[in-house]
């Protein structure tokens, strides 16, 4: 059969996903048993702006893992991809567009703006999606969905309309995280606290009575001009004294109590703390249970106000804080600064400090929909987080002390709140404009200008996909779903909102399980970022290496962070090489033979030692790959898969078996040799599909005898393809275990010969004597039933099989498996002396090496300052110098 001398990855990748999405094979629809178990994921959805990350490209490469493998069980999988309209990120990215034709947003209106959005979108949004299809990712294309499409939108509205009608959202002034630049509210959880260094100020407030005063420690020395009270612990005896005294609050002229509350630490700075209740969350809540007021003395635009006095009103807020310092120590009043490290609150995606201010918002109530999601994992431990450990106590920490939501954003593209406004002021909540005309008995309404936070309809998005508010069968069917893989840095922000969403409106869970990806570093191991630029375009990981290997190398990730290494992609694509050419072979040995699945059905002491070998290991792979999927053990799955593929199929079956499969003349025993080797081979394509899935489809249609036969039964109809053949099941009664065992002594044997030749020099076309002894009768018989390949495989002029070695001294010896010992006597096959000084040198070489690296580690600076991982090298090179030592040393002296 002709096939090509090497795998061309990008060919492979071009025509046959094409094929797979023509022809229907993503959809759950394929699958022809209405009896059959469901399998459904959705995706977490990109921003529509955004493009392939390796964040992206782990996390597709194991749900397509999952849903592959699924698809192949039989199961009526349903993984549906879609994007996330991405508000801020979308209205920036097409403001700094109309920038560059000299317009802005505001010169075209909001309904315009809103069209120019969706014309961006419809141009150049999505191109992820297009590089999705290049990642192999098996999503059915026909139901993908937008968050802003209608359907997805109407059930926005309806869950905002029921929540409001319930009281759970609510319109009030409160503190609220603004961000200057974006100019619009955040949440909690879209705000980062980044440590950094800065100063804190000690001011003095004089006390009204003119006796003393009180100093205050604080880093934002600016918003003293809006402080409303200071406060101090009731148990700190310091000032018990002075709690219900009044002071004077220098620049502003106005006077300010001391008030009691047990939120002061008494450890902070002077153990007194200014209030300023309009620009501090803590404050703020301060400032409720003492009824202080709320002086706003910082914008939206991060200048100061008119409630800041006149010689300030105007001015930045770090301008001001350089004048309040400035006037305060001519004053007298600042009494020292300090350096100081703290966290302090930057906008995630744009990085601008955050001002807390006062605003007029819509919030979401947590507290109900909190304990829904505490409940669900109380009574039912669902959602199923893996790994359990930190993640479920992380979630459930996080659930216990949720504060309510700021739901509103000061945006023009995203959900426009169905709120309006009659012109006395009167709110009206519907689900559309004509019911709230209806409910207000006007149509002269003005609706919320407000879009809702991103997340919002993101929460939604398990059943808002599958057609709800509508009773669909999609909804009926893939809801709730089989598992969610995600990033832990949405837990919160995405898994816990999803959760009680749909606890609330569905009466149950969204997923049974939630996978969390590890991370992958880069070689430094800081996480990747545009803003550090020391990201890797998985784009070009493709083209380097091709898909597969990059998508098994991901998957090999499993739950841990990882530092990028590009050389451990070049090892997965060597092994895609490895398979290909081991394909090769099989496929041109192939004449007269097919795929025949009955042919590994039949075991017994009638097959020879390796073929019942492969049989046992290829039932126990696949046994373990099962165990491995269902339990989210990506890691290990691909450990198996290529220790089976690499180890006991390309190195040792193929070997074992090419005298019969190479056999000139045509007989049965030749035909069922290949027709065994096919098979499993075959069988081996189809284990390692979900990971590799164009290498696998691109020799699976080159098989003899891969036809419509070979497919799931669930798929009949189908025209042939490996992605709808049956997983292979383990046949237990194959396993066996003393074949593996019996096969296993004969492969160290003939490994450690080679070893011995390696190391000695010996030429690799020269025959050379091999002497075996073993005290086990059994063992004996083991080799001897296996002479023929031992002599074969160790290029062996003779094999002799004895109880005792007997062996001349100048021989190379190895201790094997059960006391037994294998020996090359070694005359006449090399130039003792000339052997003895070549290994002395290398012995020096080793030598200088480790005392080199020993150096390093004596060094302390290396030890503490050099990254973990380059240390563990260091040492364990130390380790494997010494251990290569020890083996010259015993050869030097049988060299005597």
């Amino acid at each position: 059969m002709d096939i090509p001398k090497q795998y061309d990855p990008r060919e492979a990748e071009q025509h046959h996903y094409a094929r797979w999405e023509q022809e229907g094979y993503f959809a759950p629809e394929i699958n022809c048993d209405p009896q059959a178990t469901v399998f459904s994921i959705v995706i977490p959805p990109p921003n529509v702006t955004g493009s392939l990350h390796m964040g992206h490209a782990l996390q597709h490469t194991m749900m397509d893992v999952l849903t592959r493998y699924k698809r192949m069980c039989g199961f009526r999988t349903l993984w549906l991809p879609g994007m996330d309209h991405a508000g801020i990120s979308t209205q920036l990215m097409v403001s700094r567009e109309l920038k560059k034709e000299g317009v802005s947003r505001h010169d075209l209106g909001r309904a315009k703006f809103v069209e120019r959005v969706w014309k961006w979108k419809s141009e150049s949004g999505g191109q992820i999606t297009k590089q999705m299809r290049r990642e192999g990712a098996s999503v059915d294309w026909s139901r993908e969905k937008f968050t802003m499409d209608e359907d997805l939108s109407r059930a926005v509205r309806e869950v905002f309309v029921s929540l409001y009608e319930e009281g759970l959202i609510y319109r009030g002034n409160r503190i609220v995280n603004w961000c200057p630049n974006d100019q619009t509210v955040l949440s909690d959880l879209e705000v980062q606290k980044d440590p950094q260094p800065g100063k804190l100020y000690y001011l003095r407030y004089p006390a009204k009575n003119g006796k003393g005063g009180v100093t205050v420690a604080t880093t934002r020395p600016e918003t003293m001009l809006g402080d409303t009270a200071v406060a101090v612990n009731p148990n700190d005896e310091r000032y018990r004294n002075l709690i219900g005294a009044t002071l004077l609050l220098p620049l502003t002229g106005r006077e300010i109590p001391v008030v009691a509350d047990e939120f002061v630490d008494p450890q902070f700075g002077t153990g007194a703390v200014k209030v300023t209740p309009a620009h501090d969350p803590n404050d703020y809540e301060m400032g409720l249970r003492h009824s202080l007021a709320q002086v706003v003395v910082i914008d939206p635009q991060a200048r100061m106000t008119e409630a800041a006095g006149s010689d300030f009103a105007g001015l930045d807020r770090y301008k001001a804080r350089q004048k309040v310092v400035a006037e305060f120590e001519e004053l007298g009043l600042l009494e020292k600064v300090d350096d100081y490290e703290f966290s302090i609150s930057k906008c995630e995606r744009c990085k601008t400090v955050i001002e807390p201010l006062i605003s007029l918002q819509w919030f979401c109530r947590m507290d109900k929909l909190r304990d829904l999601a505490l409940d669900l994992m109380v009574r039912e431990k669902k959602p199923h987080f893996v790994p359990e450990l930190p993640y479920e106590k992380v979630y459930t920490d996080w659930l216990e002390n949720l504060r309510d939501w700021t739901i509103s954003r000061q945006l023009w593209w995203g959900h426009q709140i169905p709120a309006w406004y009659t012109k006395d002021g009167k709110l009206v909540v519907a689900c559309s404009y004509e019911e709230a005309c209806a409910r207000a008995g006007t149509d002269e309404l003005t609706q919320d200008q407000d879009v809702l936070d991103t997340w919002f309809s993101s929460a939604l998005w398990p059943f808002s996909t599958l057609g709800w508010p509508e009773e669909t069968e999609d909804l009926k069917t893939f809801y709730p779903t089989s598992v969610l893989v995600t990033a832990r840095d949405i837990i919160f922000l995405w898994v816990s909102r999803m959760v009680m969403m749909g606890m609330k409106f569905m009466g149950q869970r969204p997923f049974d399980d939630v996978f969390v990806t590890g991370t992958i570093l880069d070689k430094d191991g800081q996480r990747m970022s545009k803003t550090k630029m020391n990201g890797v375009d998985p784009l070009e990981v493709f083209d380097n290496y091709g898909v597969d290997a990059t998508r098994i190398m991901l998957a090999s990730v499993g739950s841990t962070d990882t530092r990028w290494n590009e050389k451990q992609v070049e090892s997965y694509r060597n092994f895609a090489n490895k398979i290909w050419n081991a394909a090769r072979f099989c496929l041109m040995n192939s004449e007269g033979a097919a795929v025949e699945p009955e042919s590994l059905r039949a075991g017994g002491q009638e097959l020879a030692l390796h073929d019942r070998w492969i049989l046992s290991r290829l039932n126990k792979t696949t046994g373990d790959m099962h165990e491995a999927l269902s339990g989210y053990q990506f890691h290990e799955a691909v450990r198996t898969l290529y220790h089976f593929f690499w180890n006991d199929f390309c190195d040792w079956y193929i070997e074992l078996t090419k005298t019969e499969v190479t056999a000139e003349e045509a007989t049965t025993r030749r035909t069922e040799a290949r027709t065994r080797l096919l098979t499993v081979l075959e069988q081996a394509l189809r284990l390692l599909h979900p990971f590799m899935p164009y290498i696998t489809e691109e020799l699976w249609q080159r098989l003899p005898g891969a036809d419509a036969k070979l497919l799931n039964k669930t798929y009949a109809g189908a025209s042939p393809t490996i992605m709808l053949t049956a997983y292979p099941l383990s046949a237990t009664e194959l396993i066996d275990e003393e074949a593996e065992w019996e096969m296993q002594a004969v492969i160290e044997l003939i490994s450690r010969v080679r070893n011995i030749r390696s190391e000695m020099n010996i030429k690799p076309g020269e025959r050379v004597p091999i002497l075996i002894s073993s005290p086990d009768e059994k063992l004996r018989r083991v080799f001897s039933a296996s002479v023929d390949q031992i002599s074969r495989l160790a290029r062996a002029s003779d094999v002799s099989i004895n109880d005792q070695l007997n062996a001349p001294r100048a021989s190379a010896r190895a201790v094997l498996v059960g006391g037994a010992e294998v020996a090359i006597p070694l005359e006449g096959l090399i130039d003792f002396e000339q052997e003895r000084q070549r290994l002395r040198k290398e012995q020096d070489k080793l030598q200088a090496e480790a005392s080199k690296l020993e150096a390093q580690l004596g060094n302390a600076n290396f030890v503490e300052r050099a990254p973990e991982e380059k240390v563990k090298e260091v040492r364990a090179r130390i380790t494997d110098i010494l251990q290569r030592s020890t083996q010259l040393k015993q050869t030097i002296e049988n060299l005597q």
